[in-house]
C-alpha cells in the first residue's frame, strides 16, 4: 500500500518591493510611502514639507504551517487463506439408484444443498471422492466395487468444492478407462484433483494459488484391494510410502509451493482410533518438514484430530456421503462425518502458520434421498425437518463430541 505522505508550505511576505519598481517609472508615489534616501527617516524638515510619517515594521505571517497529520500506514494484511474438507463421498449402489433420472442421467446436486452454503464459505474446500467415475453407462456395478456417474463433478462444483481427493482402494475399480473419466469429469466441472493421473506428468498436481499464496495439495492410498498397479503405468495412482511422499512435497516445494497439503486414505475400516500404520506414517512425514496439514479418510467413522510433530493431522473425517447399512454391518457412526476447517497464513519471515481445527458435524439422512445435513440445524426453529430428523441430529452430535469434542464449532 502506498502511503502518502502530507506537503509542507512555507508563506513568506514582501514588504514595498513594487514600490521601487513605480518610483523608477515616474509613477506617483502614495504619501505615506517613506522615500528611499540616504537621509535618515528622522531628519528635520522645511515648513512646507510633510512630516515625515513612520510606517510601523510589518509582521510577517508564520512562515511554517501546523504540522500535517498524515494518515495512519496500514500495511498489507499477511496472505491467508481458509480451508474445509470433507471425507468419503462414496456413491454406493443404492446412491447411485436414487440419483438416476428418467432419461438415464444422474443428479447427485440435491444430496449438498444444505452444506453449500458453509463450503461456499471457504477460500478452499476439498473433498474425497471415492470411487472412479464410470467410463460407461453402467454405474451401478456389484458389491465390492464402486463407480459413480460423471455428473457427481458438477454436483461436487455446486456445493462449493474446489477440488478432491482422488486416492483410494476403489482407484483402479474400472480400470485405466475410468481414472481417465474421472479425471475429465472433474476437470470439465472445473475441479481439481490430487491422486490419480491420465498422464505421468499429471502425478504431481499442478500449483494453486489462492490469496497470493502458492499451495500444493497430494493424495495416496494404502491399497488398491488387492489389485496390483496398472502394468506399465505405475503413476495412475498414487499409494502410501512416507519417502515417497516426502520426495513428492520436496518437488513441490522446488516448484514454488510455499505449502503442502497431504490427503491419506488410510486406516481401519470402522476403527474410531488411528492404527499404528497411521501413527507410523505420520510420523515419518511431519518429521520431515516438508508438510504443512495432512487429512485423511477410509476408515468410515470418524477418528480423532492430534497434532504430530507439531503438524495438525486430521486422522479420519468420516463419510459425508454414503449408503452403510446401519441395519447391520455397520454402526450409525457411519453416517457420521464433518465439515473440518483450518486457515494456512504466511508469517513475516515467509513460514506458514496453520490455524487449530474447527469441525461442523454432520449427518447423512439415508431416508430424505441422502441428504447431508448439519448437525446445527437441529438447533434452528427455521430448519425444515420434523421430529424425528432433529432426534437424530443431535444423537449423531453426541457421537461426533465424544471423538471431537474439543473441536467442535461453538
Amino acid at each position: 500500500m502506498t502511503v502518502r505522505r502530507g506537503t509542507r508550505h512555507m508563506l513568506a511576505a514582501t514588504a514595498a518591493l513594487s514600490l521601487a519598481g513605480c518610483a523608477a517609472t515616474g509613477a506617483p508615489q502614495p504619501a505615506a510611502a517613506p522615500e528611499r534616501s540616504a537621509t535618515p527617516a528622522t531628519a528635520p524638515t522645511t515648513a512646507s514639507t510633510m512630516p515625515a510619517t513612520t510606517l510601523p515594521a510589518t509582521t510577517a505571517p508564520p512562515t511554517t504551517l501546523p504540522a500535517t497529520t498524515l494518515p495512519p500506514t496500514t500495511l498489507p494484511a499477511p496472505p491467508r487463506v481458509s480451508l474445509a474438507f470433507t471425507g468419503d463421498i462414496v456413491a454406493h449402489r443404492a446412491v447411485n439408484r436414487y440419483a438416476a433420472q428418467p432419461d438415464g442421467s444422474y443428479d447427485y446436486a440435491g444430496m449438498f444443498d444444505n452444506v453449500a452454503p458453509l463450503l461456499q464459505s471457504f477460500d478452499l474446500a476439498i473433498c474425497h471422492l471415492e470411487q472412479p467415475v464410470s467410463p460407461d453407462e453402467n454405474v451401478i456395478i456389484p458389491p465390492m466395487q464402486l463407480s459413480v456417474a460423471a455428473q457427481i463433478a458438477p454436483a461436487i462444483a455446486a456445493a462449493g468444492y474446489d477440488r478432491c481427493s482422488t486416492a483410494s482402494n476403489h482407484s483402479l475399480d474400472r480400470g485405466t478407462a475410468g481414472i481417465d473419466a474421472t479425471v475429465n469429469a472433474l476437470e470439465a466441472a472445473g475441479v481439481g484433483q490430487s491422486g490419480m493421473a491420465r498422464r505421468p506428468e499429471e502425478v504431481l498436481p499442478a500449483l494453486l494459488t489462492v490469496n497470493g499464496l502458492r499451495l500444493a495439495h497430494l493424495s495416496y492410498t494404502f491399497s488398491f484391494n488387492g489389485l496390483p498397479p496398472i502394468p506399465g503405468e505405475p503413476w495412475r495412482s498414487n499409494l502410501i510410502d512416507p519417502e515417497r511422499v516426502i520426495a513428492d512435497a520436496r518437488a513441490v516445494r522446488e516448484l514454488g509451493a510455499e505449502a503442502v497439503i497431504v490427503s491419506f486414505h488410510w486406516g481401519v475400516e470402522r476403527g474410531v482410533q488411528p492404527t499404528t500404520e497411521q501413527r507410523r506414517v505420520a510420523e515419518a512425514v511431519t518429521a520431515s518438514g516438508a508438510v504443512n496439514l495432512i487429512v485423511g479418510h477410509h476408515a468410515h467413522v470418524l477418528q480423532p484430530i492430534e497434532q504430530v510433530n507439531g503438524i495438525w493431522v486430521i486422522w479420519g473425517m468420516g463419510n459425508v456421503l454414503s449408503d452403510h447399512p446401519t441395519s447391520s454391518a455397520w454402526p450409525a457412526q457411519s453416517q457420521d462425518a464433518a465439515v473440518f476447517t483450518t486457515a494456512l497464513q504466511r508469517n513475516d519471515d515467509g513460514s506458514i502458520a496453520v490455524d487449530r481445527p474447527v469441525v461442523y458435524p454432520t449427518w447423512c439422512d439415508t431416508e430424505a434421498g441422502y441428504t447431508i445435513r448439519l448437525t446445527a440445524d437441529a438447533d434452528d426453529p427455521a430448519a425444515l425437518i420434523n421430529d424425528a430428523v432433529r432426534a437424530q441430529l443431535r444423537i449423531s452430535r453426541e457421537r461426533t463430541a465424544a471423538v471431537l469434542g474439543d473441536y467442535l464449532a461453538p
